[in-house]
Protein backbone atom coordinates (compact mmCIF):
# COMPACT_ATOMS: atom_id res chain seq x y z
CA UNK A 1 0.00 0.00 0.00
CA UNK A 2 1.41 3.64 -1.12
CA UNK A 3 1.35 5.71 1.81
CA UNK A 4 1.29 9.31 1.36
CA UNK A 5 2.08 12.47 3.73
CA UNK A 6 -0.83 14.62 4.69
CA UNK A 7 -0.64 18.30 6.21
CA UNK A 8 -2.83 18.69 9.16
CA UNK A 9 -6.03 19.83 7.46
CA UNK A 10 -5.68 16.93 4.85
CA UNK A 11 -8.34 14.34 4.30
CA UNK A 12 -8.32 10.26 3.85
CA UNK A 13 -10.77 8.23 1.25
CA UNK A 14 -11.56 5.67 3.71
CA UNK A 15 -14.98 7.23 4.52
CA UNK A 16 -16.57 7.46 0.89
CA UNK A 17 -19.76 6.32 0.33
CA UNK A 18 -20.08 3.47 -2.09
CA UNK A 19 -20.49 4.31 -5.65
CA UNK A 20 -23.34 1.97 -6.26
CA UNK A 21 -25.61 4.68 -3.91
CA UNK A 22 -24.90 7.18 -6.61
CA UNK A 23 -28.11 7.14 -9.16
CA UNK A 24 -29.12 9.33 -12.21
CA UNK A 25 -25.36 10.00 -13.07
CA UNK A 26 -23.03 11.54 -16.03
CA UNK A 27 -19.52 9.98 -17.31
CA UNK A 28 -16.49 12.28 -18.48
CA UNK A 29 -14.41 10.42 -20.80
CA UNK A 30 -11.06 10.95 -20.99
CA UNK A 31 -7.93 10.59 -24.13
CA UNK A 32 -8.58 13.55 -25.83
CA UNK A 33 -4.95 14.76 -27.46
CA UNK A 34 -3.66 17.32 -25.18
CA UNK A 35 -2.72 19.63 -28.27
CA UNK A 36 -5.95 19.42 -29.34
CA UNK A 37 -8.30 22.84 -30.34
CA UNK A 38 -4.81 24.85 -29.64
CA UNK A 39 -5.70 24.60 -26.09
CA UNK A 40 -2.79 22.47 -24.85
CA UNK A 41 -1.01 23.33 -22.14
CA UNK A 42 2.83 21.88 -22.28
CA UNK A 43 3.47 18.92 -19.86
CA UNK A 44 -0.17 17.52 -19.68
CA UNK A 45 -0.64 13.83 -21.47
CA UNK A 46 -4.25 13.51 -21.36
CA UNK A 47 -7.47 15.55 -21.72
CA UNK A 48 -11.04 15.92 -19.87
CA UNK A 49 -14.10 15.56 -22.43
CA UNK A 50 -17.30 16.03 -22.59
CA UNK A 51 -20.11 14.61 -19.79
CA UNK A 52 -21.97 11.08 -20.64
CA UNK A 53 -25.35 10.37 -19.14
CA UNK A 54 -25.21 7.78 -16.86
CA UNK A 55 -21.30 6.60 -16.44
CA UNK A 56 -18.71 7.49 -14.19
CA UNK A 57 -15.78 9.98 -13.92
CA UNK A 58 -12.31 9.25 -14.47
CA UNK A 59 -10.45 10.90 -12.04
CA UNK A 60 -6.96 10.87 -9.81
CA UNK A 61 -7.70 11.22 -6.30
CA UNK A 62 -5.59 14.16 -4.59
CA UNK A 63 -5.01 13.02 -0.80
CA UNK A 64 -3.48 16.68 -0.34
CA UNK A 65 -7.21 18.20 -0.55
CA UNK A 66 -9.03 15.73 1.82
CA UNK A 67 -10.02 15.79 5.55
CA UNK A 68 -10.17 12.92 7.63
CA UNK A 69 -14.19 13.69 8.67
CA UNK A 70 -17.10 11.08 7.86
CA UNK A 71 -18.24 11.99 4.52
CA UNK A 72 -21.68 13.41 4.44
CA UNK A 73 -23.87 10.43 2.70
CA UNK A 74 -24.92 10.91 -0.84
CA UNK A 75 -28.54 11.37 -0.35
CA UNK A 76 -28.29 14.15 1.54
CA UNK A 77 -25.94 15.94 -0.79
CA UNK A 78 -28.26 15.37 -3.69
CA UNK A 79 -31.68 16.08 -1.50
CA UNK A 80 -30.46 19.08 0.69
CA UNK A 81 -29.45 22.29 -1.75
CA UNK A 82 -29.84 25.79 -2.46
CA UNK A 83 -30.25 26.69 -6.07
CA UNK A 84 -32.74 29.21 -6.35
CA UNK A 85 -33.18 28.49 -9.90
CA UNK A 86 -35.19 25.50 -9.62
CA UNK A 87 -37.42 27.31 -6.17
CA UNK A 88 -36.23 28.24 -2.60
CA UNK A 89 -36.92 25.31 -0.68
CA UNK A 90 -34.14 22.78 -0.05
CA UNK A 91 -35.55 19.59 -2.09
CA UNK A 92 -36.61 21.93 -4.95
CA UNK A 93 -33.66 21.37 -6.72
CA UNK A 94 -33.82 17.97 -6.55
CA UNK A 95 -37.64 18.20 -7.40
CA UNK A 96 -37.46 20.12 -10.78
CA UNK A 97 -33.45 20.61 -12.39
CA UNK A 98 -34.10 16.82 -13.38
CA UNK A 99 -35.82 18.04 -16.76
CA UNK A 100 -33.01 20.66 -16.91
CA UNK A 101 -31.23 20.34 -20.77
CA UNK A 102 -26.71 20.05 -20.19
CA UNK A 103 -25.91 18.62 -23.30
CA UNK A 104 -24.51 20.44 -25.09
CA UNK A 105 -22.55 23.12 -22.76
CA UNK A 106 -20.83 25.86 -23.36
CA UNK A 107 -19.31 28.83 -21.77
CA UNK A 108 -18.47 32.60 -23.22
CA UNK A 109 -15.47 33.85 -22.24
CA UNK A 110 -14.81 37.65 -21.91
CA UNK A 111 -12.94 40.53 -21.17
CA UNK A 112 -9.47 41.38 -20.56
CA UNK A 113 -7.94 37.55 -21.60
CA UNK A 114 -6.14 36.54 -24.67
CA UNK A 115 -8.39 34.00 -25.96
CA UNK A 116 -12.04 35.16 -25.18
CA UNK A 117 -14.28 33.19 -27.25
CA UNK A 118 -17.28 30.25 -26.53
CA UNK A 119 -16.37 27.78 -24.90
CA UNK A 120 -17.55 23.72 -25.59
CA UNK A 121 -17.06 22.37 -22.21
CA UNK A 122 -14.85 19.92 -23.31
CA UNK A 123 -12.84 22.55 -25.02
CA UNK A 124 -12.58 24.93 -21.85
CA UNK A 125 -11.75 21.48 -19.15
CA UNK A 126 -9.01 20.14 -21.70
CA UNK A 127 -5.97 19.16 -21.44
CA UNK A 128 -6.38 18.87 -17.78
CA UNK A 129 -6.80 14.98 -15.71
CA UNK A 130 -9.95 15.22 -13.40
CA UNK A 131 -9.16 14.65 -9.91
CA UNK A 132 -11.03 14.17 -6.78
CA UNK A 133 -11.01 16.79 -3.77
CA UNK A 134 -13.23 15.95 -0.59
CA UNK A 135 -13.74 19.26 0.56
CA UNK A 136 -16.09 21.54 3.62
CA UNK A 137 -19.09 22.85 2.37
CA UNK A 138 -20.21 25.67 5.21
CA UNK A 139 -23.29 27.36 4.11
CA UNK A 140 -24.43 30.84 5.37
CA UNK A 141 -27.30 29.39 6.88
CA UNK A 142 -25.63 27.72 9.42
CA UNK A 143 -25.40 24.24 8.29
CA UNK A 144 -22.54 22.15 6.58
CA UNK A 145 -21.69 19.28 4.55
CA UNK A 146 -18.28 17.38 3.56
CA UNK A 147 -18.25 16.47 -0.12
CA UNK A 148 -16.14 14.63 -2.32
CA UNK A 149 -15.64 16.91 -5.50
CA UNK A 150 -14.41 15.95 -9.30
CA UNK A 151 -13.04 18.53 -11.47
CA UNK A 152 -10.29 20.50 -12.18
CA UNK A 153 -7.96 23.73 -10.52
CA UNK A 154 -9.62 27.14 -11.55
CA UNK A 155 -5.70 28.06 -11.27
CA UNK A 156 -5.40 26.11 -14.18
CA UNK A 157 -8.42 26.83 -16.46
CA UNK A 158 -7.70 30.50 -15.87
CA UNK A 159 -3.98 30.65 -16.96
CA UNK A 160 -5.16 29.09 -20.19
CA UNK A 161 -7.59 31.87 -21.03
CA UNK A 162 -4.46 34.55 -20.46
CA UNK A 163 -5.81 37.15 -18.24
CA UNK A 164 -4.29 40.84 -19.13
CA UNK A 165 -2.66 43.22 -16.91
CA UNK A 166 -6.03 45.06 -16.36
CA UNK A 167 -8.32 41.67 -15.32
CA UNK A 168 -8.13 42.43 -11.57
CA UNK A 169 -11.38 40.49 -10.64
CA UNK A 170 -13.03 37.31 -12.39
CA UNK A 171 -16.90 37.88 -12.73
CA UNK A 172 -18.98 34.18 -13.21
CA UNK A 173 -23.00 33.95 -14.81
CA UNK A 174 -25.41 31.13 -13.97
CA UNK A 175 -27.44 29.94 -16.67
CA UNK A 176 -30.48 32.14 -17.22
CA UNK A 177 -33.51 29.65 -18.88
CA UNK A 178 -36.90 30.08 -17.67
CA UNK A 179 -38.37 27.63 -19.59
CA UNK A 180 -36.10 25.14 -17.54
CA UNK A 181 -35.50 26.95 -14.65
CA UNK A 182 -38.87 27.79 -12.61
CA UNK A 183 -37.18 29.68 -10.45
CA UNK A 184 -36.55 32.29 -12.78
CA UNK A 185 -40.19 32.30 -13.45
CA UNK A 186 -41.49 33.05 -9.95
CA UNK A 187 -43.11 36.89 -9.73
CA UNK A 188 -42.38 36.69 -5.65
CA UNK A 189 -38.23 35.99 -6.19
CA UNK A 190 -35.83 39.07 -5.81
CA UNK A 191 -33.29 38.21 -7.64
CA UNK A 192 -32.58 39.74 -10.53
CA UNK A 193 -31.29 36.80 -13.13
CA UNK A 194 -29.02 36.08 -14.13
CA UNK A 195 -27.19 34.30 -10.57
CA UNK A 196 -23.90 36.33 -10.48
CA UNK A 197 -20.84 35.93 -8.59
CA UNK A 198 -16.85 37.41 -8.12
CA UNK A 199 -13.43 36.63 -7.12
CA UNK A 200 -10.56 38.35 -6.97
CA UNK A 201 -7.83 37.45 -9.02
CA UNK A 202 -5.62 36.36 -6.17
CA UNK A 203 -8.55 34.10 -4.64
CA UNK A 204 -9.01 32.73 -8.35
CA UNK A 205 -5.34 31.99 -8.30
CA UNK A 206 -5.41 30.05 -5.17
CA UNK A 207 -4.77 26.29 -4.77
CA UNK A 208 -8.40 25.40 -3.07
CA UNK A 209 -10.36 27.36 -5.71
CA UNK A 210 -12.02 24.67 -8.07
CA UNK A 211 -14.43 23.83 -10.75
CA UNK A 212 -16.03 20.84 -10.21
CA UNK A 213 -17.29 18.44 -12.48
CA UNK A 214 -18.76 15.61 -10.52
CA UNK A 215 -19.36 14.39 -6.76
CA UNK A 216 -18.84 10.79 -5.63
CA UNK A 217 -16.66 9.55 -8.51
CA UNK A 218 -19.76 10.61 -10.65
CA UNK A 219 -20.69 13.74 -13.18
CA UNK A 220 -22.68 16.41 -10.84
CA UNK A 221 -26.38 15.74 -10.56
CA UNK A 222 -28.26 18.68 -12.20
CA UNK A 223 -29.04 19.73 -8.75
CA UNK A 224 -26.15 20.56 -7.31
CA UNK A 225 -25.42 23.08 -10.20
CA UNK A 226 -24.36 20.82 -13.52
CA UNK A 227 -22.49 20.59 -15.50
CA UNK A 228 -19.85 22.82 -14.17
CA UNK A 229 -19.65 24.69 -10.55
CA UNK A 230 -17.29 26.46 -8.60
CA UNK A 231 -16.68 25.26 -5.44
CA UNK A 232 -14.09 27.99 -3.15
CA UNK A 233 -14.42 25.65 0.60
CA UNK A 234 -13.04 28.61 2.72
CA UNK A 235 -16.14 30.63 1.55
CA UNK A 236 -20.07 30.42 2.38
CA UNK A 237 -21.31 28.24 0.28
CA UNK A 238 -23.45 30.98 -2.34
CA UNK A 239 -19.96 32.15 -3.10
CA UNK A 240 -19.61 28.63 -5.47
CA UNK A 241 -22.24 29.06 -8.21
CA UNK A 242 -23.53 26.47 -10.36
CA UNK A 243 -24.32 25.83 -14.09
CA UNK A 244 -21.96 28.52 -15.09
CA UNK A 245 -22.70 29.78 -18.48
CA UNK A 246 -20.00 32.77 -18.64
CA UNK A 247 -16.36 33.81 -17.23
CA UNK A 248 -15.92 37.32 -17.32
CA UNK A 249 -11.83 38.84 -16.78
CA UNK A 250 -12.67 42.33 -15.69
CA UNK A 251 -11.02 45.32 -13.89
CA UNK A 252 -13.08 46.79 -11.98
CA UNK A 253 -15.06 44.19 -8.92
CA UNK A 254 -18.87 43.02 -9.75
CA UNK A 255 -21.55 43.66 -8.36
CA UNK A 256 -22.16 39.95 -6.85
CA UNK A 257 -26.09 38.41 -6.59
CA UNK A 258 -26.56 38.37 -2.96
CA UNK A 259 -24.47 41.85 -2.55
CA UNK A 260 -27.29 43.31 -4.73
CA UNK A 261 -30.09 41.69 -2.42
CA UNK A 262 -28.47 41.99 0.78
CA UNK A 263 -25.21 44.29 0.98
CA UNK A 264 -25.28 44.52 4.97
CA UNK A 265 -26.04 40.66 5.26
CA UNK A 266 -24.03 39.08 2.29
CA UNK A 267 -20.84 40.75 1.43
CA UNK A 268 -18.52 40.51 -1.45
CA UNK A 269 -16.21 38.02 -0.08
CA UNK A 270 -18.27 35.71 2.24
CA UNK A 271 -15.25 34.31 3.97
CA UNK A 272 -16.25 32.20 6.49
CA UNK A 273 -15.62 33.90 9.49
CA UNK A 274 -17.09 32.51 13.57
CA UNK A 275 -16.13 36.05 14.99
CA UNK A 276 -18.43 37.53 12.25
CA UNK A 277 -22.48 37.15 13.16
CA UNK A 278 -24.53 37.18 10.42
CA UNK A 279 -27.30 40.28 11.50
CA UNK A 280 -30.22 37.39 12.26
CA UNK A 281 -28.12 34.92 13.78
CA UNK A 282 -24.93 33.63 15.09
CA UNK A 283 -22.34 32.27 12.62
CA UNK A 284 -20.33 30.33 15.55
CA UNK A 285 -21.79 27.17 15.33
CA UNK A 286 -23.27 24.98 12.21
CA UNK A 287 -25.18 21.87 11.93
CA UNK A 288 -23.45 19.01 10.33
CA UNK A 289 -25.71 17.22 8.06
CA UNK A 290 -27.15 14.80 8.65
CA UNK A 291 -29.02 16.19 11.64
CA UNK A 292 -32.32 15.72 12.93
CA UNK A 293 -34.50 17.25 16.25
CA UNK A 294 -32.99 14.58 18.23
CA UNK A 295 -29.55 14.69 16.97
CA UNK A 296 -28.86 17.91 15.82
CA UNK A 297 -25.08 17.38 15.42
CA UNK A 298 -23.57 21.06 16.24
CA UNK A 299 -20.09 21.64 15.51
CA UNK A 300 -17.80 24.77 16.02
CA UNK A 301 -17.56 26.55 12.99
CA UNK A 302 -12.83 27.35 12.36
CA UNK A 303 -12.19 30.48 10.52
CA UNK A 304 -11.76 30.64 7.06
CA UNK A 305 -13.48 26.87 7.63
CA UNK A 306 -10.17 25.40 8.95
CA UNK A 307 -8.41 26.39 5.54
CA UNK A 308 -6.64 29.24 7.15
CA UNK A 309 -3.23 27.98 6.22
CA UNK A 310 -4.42 28.21 2.56
CA UNK A 311 -6.05 31.45 1.93
CA UNK A 312 -5.03 33.60 5.25
CA UNK A 313 -2.12 35.49 3.36
CA UNK A 314 -4.80 36.37 1.02
CA UNK A 315 -6.55 38.64 3.59
CA UNK A 316 -3.16 39.82 5.24
CA UNK A 317 -4.34 43.69 7.06
CA UNK A 318 -7.92 43.15 6.01
CA UNK A 319 -10.70 44.24 8.45
CA UNK A 320 -12.69 41.39 8.16
CA UNK A 321 -15.47 42.96 10.05
CA UNK A 322 -15.92 45.28 6.85
CA UNK A 323 -14.72 43.13 3.96
CA UNK A 324 -17.24 40.11 4.82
Amino acid sequence: MLIKSRPSWALSHRHVTPEHIYLNRRRFMSGVAAGAAGLAMPGLLSAAAAPVQGEPLDFTRAPQFSTGEEKTPFKDVIRYNNFYEFGTGKDDPAKYAESMSVDPWSVIVDGECGKPGTYALEDLLRPHDYEERVYRLRCVEAWSMVIPWVGVPLADVVKRLEPTSKAKYVYFETLEDPEQMRGQQSIFSTIDWPYREGLRMDEAMNELAFLAVGLYGKALPKQNGAPIRLVLPWKYGFKSIKSIVRIRFQETRPKTTWERIAPSEYGFYANVNPEVDHPRWSQKRERRLPSGLLSPNWIETEKFNGYGEQVAGLYKGMDLRKFY
